[in-house]
């Protein structure tokens, strides 16, 4: 077995495009979706970059993926834009009338031009006096789980794999989207109330870059697992440590400074392609 494939995703991918790289016969892991090529050389990146090369202009996400370990026995997700389709404190802003201003900043946070911490407190105090049923609202009018969730959670846990859901979005969604998508567990910030309304003042301490890196030791360590038997997704600034600390790290339709650290990309598929950069075929993908 080679130690690394060159793993692409992608609707039409056929491994004749990449026949110039003369890397082998190719493991169909889907019909005309995604498939392996054995990768022989020790340093393989310069063929990455080729690879993506032949491949420029087309939707396809091409990755290289040691083969050792790879179904991994972890899984660290964020929530926002990653598992489901919105940023949730963007869309609380919208009830409030103030989507555009906190946009600004979540986006300027999510590229890691500004402190997590403190772009999340001045966001959630712009939104002090927001009846607490737009949170309801939210969850029923705007979040969806992004296409491939549901497959993703219940193809790991059908093969062992421990489940976290790690935001540094809110509790009240974190609790409903693992639920939703099938995680074992979840973490996320609390948002004070007086009983009908937000405070303005989220509770301490913050959950951000550093204790999303934290869940994904603490985890590792309880479950006895090596840090190449992980995988981490996600999509903004504060996912980039537990991302790259992972033994699969994975930037998910993600900012440019996520995507550039990130040992994986995945900019063009759902979330289905990380079962496929962990080798499994249509044949073991569990149906939603």
């Amino acid at each position: 077995m080679s130690a690394f494939v060159l793993n692409v995703i992608g609707d039409g991918a056929a491994p004749e495009l990449f026949a110039a790289l003369g890397l082998g016969k190719a493991a169909i892991l889907s019909p005309d979706r995604a498939f392996d090529l054995p990768v022989a050389q020790q340093d393989p990146a310069p063929l990455l970059a080729a690879a993506r090369g032949f491949a420029e202009g087309l939707a396809l996400d091409i990755n290289l993926v040691a083969t050792a370990g790879r179904k991994k026995k972890l899984l660290v997700a964020d929530m926002d834009s990653t598992i489901i389709n919105v940023e949730c404190l963007d869309e609380l802003a919208d009830m409030a009338g103030l989507k555009p201003q906190i946009a600004a900043i979540t986006e300027r946070a999510m590229r890691g031009e500004l402190e997590f911490e403190a772009a999340l407190r001045a966001r959630v105090g712009m939104l002090k006096g927001l009846s607490l049923s737009a949170l309801e609202r939210t969850y029923a009018e705007r979040v969806r789980l992004n296409p491939g969730a549901k497959s993703l959670l219940a193809t790991m846990r059908a093969n062992g794999a421990h489940t976290m859901l790690v935001s540094g979005g809110f509790g009240y969604f974190t609790a409903r989207v693992a639920e939703a998508a099938g995680f074992h567990v979840e973490r996320g910030n609390t948002l004070i109330d007086d009983g009908r309304a937000l405070t303005g003042e989220v509770g301490t301490p913050i959950l951000g870059r550093a204790a999303k890196l934290e869940a994904l030791e603490d985890a590792a360590a309880n479950l006895k697992l090596d840090y190449a038997q992980t995988l981490a997704v996600g999509d903004g600034a504060n996912d980039l440590a537990m991302i790259q600390r992972a033994g699969l790290g994975v930037a998910y339709h993600a900012k440019p400074v996520v995507a550039a650290a990130a040992g994986a990309a995945i900019d063009h598929n759902d979330l289905t392609a990380l079962l496929y950069l962990q080798g499994y075929s249509d044949s073991e993908i569990v149906a939603p």
